[in-house]
C-alpha cells in the first residue's frame, strides 16, 4: 500500500518554533491532556522555552489545566498573543469561546480556526511546542500531520483492550504520514522516560 505522505503539501515550520511534538490518543478520557500539560511543565523545568497548543477545538482542556482564562490580545499584524502561566506560553480555542458555550461549526470553519491556531499565534522563540491533539484520527490530525513539520509524537492510552486498539490506529496513522512515534504511554508516570528523546530532538 502506498504511504500517505506521497503527494502531500510541503510541511512548514510553525513560526518562531524550533521543534513540535504531538500528544495524541485513540480515545478521549485517557489522560492525554494531562500528559501534554505535565510534559510541557517538565520541559520548562529543564530550562527549555516551551509552548502548549490546545488543538482540541471541540473539547479544550488546557485552559483549565493551566489555570488560565480570558481572551488573548492581538498584535498589530493580527496574530494571537499566547496566554502565559507557570512559564509556559499557551493557546487554545477555550480562550476564544466563552466558557460553557459549545463550538458548533462545520468542517470549513473548524479548519479555518485550526489554521489560525497553527500559524497565526505570536510565539516567542520556543525551543519546543507541545500540541495537545483531539482524540481519534480525524480531519484535525490529518491537517496537522500534513501541513506542519512535526518532530515526534506520543500516543496516550489506558490498558483496556478497546483503548489499546484505538491507540494502535493512531500509531498506524502517524506511521503512514512519516511522523515518528517516540513513545506509547500506558501510564502518565511514563512521562519521565520521554526526556532522552526530546533532548535528541533539540540537539
Amino acid at each position: 500500500m502506498p504511504r500517505m505522505s506521497k503527494g502531500l503539501p510541503i510541511r512548514q515550520r510553525i513560526p518562531n518554533v524550533n521543534k513540535v511534538v504531538l500528544v495524541s490518543s485513540g480515545k478521549g478520557g485517557v489522560g492525554k491532556s494531562t500528559v501534554s500539560t505535565n510534559l510541557a511543565l517538565s520541559l520548562r523545568n529543564l530550562g527549555l522555552k516551551t509552548g502548549l497548543l490546545d488543538a482540541d477545538l471541540f473539547g479544550p482542556s488546557i485552559p483549565k489545566l493551566m489555570n488560565l482564562s480570558g481572551e488573548p490580545r492581538i498584535t498589530e499584524t493580527g496574530k494571537l498573543i499566547p496566554l502565559v502561566n507557570y512559564g509556559i506560553q499557551t493557546m487554545s480555542m477555550g480562550y476564544l469561546v466563552s466558557e460553557g458555550n459549545a463550538v458548533v461549526w462545520r468542517g470549513l470553519m473548524v479548519m479555518k480556526a485550526l489554521q489560525q491556531l497553527l500559524f497565526e499565534v505570536q510565539w516567542e522563540d520556543l525551543d519546543i511546542l507541545v500540541i495537545d491533539m483531539p482524540p481519534g484520527t480525524g480531519d484535525t490530525q490529518l491537517t496537522i500531520s500534513q501541513q506542519v513539520k512535526v518532530d515526534g509524537s506520543v500516543i496516550v492510552s489506558t490498558p483496556q483492550d478497546i483503548a489499546l486498539l484505538d491507540a494502535v490506529k493512531g500509531i498506524t496513522m502517524f506511521n503512514k504520514v512519516n511522523i515518528p512515534v517516540c513513545k506509547s504511554l500506558i501510564e502518565t508516570s511514563d512521562t519521565a522516560h520521554l526526556f532522552s528523546f526530546f533532548f535528541k530532538l533539540l540537539t
